[in-house]
């Protein structure tokens, strides 16, 4: 079984962490390739129906903040941090044995 002492785990977040606040605010926000091949066919608006739960978080601009570098990065570190902790969350059910196992 592969296991990560915490170090690796806090070094592995801190990375994470960095990269979400610091590095995607200054992504592209030209569409990506399955965006533009739907612009270019036609189909973008017919693809867009309206979703069964609303993000809490839509286009990663945080409600509040009209700076959408700011906007993202908060969101990237919200985002970073919800998901690191429901995997840890996951893990330690798991090891402990308290999840149903599969069939």
């Amino acid at each position: 079984m592969f296991a990560m002492d915490k170090k690796e785990v806090i070094f592995g977040l801190i990375l994470t962490l960095f990269l979400a606040v610091f590095i995607a605010p200054f992504a592209s926000q030209l569409p990506d390739g399955l965006e533009k091949t739907a612009q270019g066919k036609g189909f973008l608006r017919k693809a867009q129906a309206r979703p069964l739960l609303l993000s809490p978080i839509p286009d990663y601009r945080w409600p509040g903040i009209k700076n959408e570098k700011m906007a993202a990065a908060v969101s990237g570190l919200a985002g970073t941090l919800a998901v690191f902790i429901i995997g840890y969350l996951v893990a330690a059910a798991l090891r402990k044995g308290n999840l149903p196992k599969p069939r």
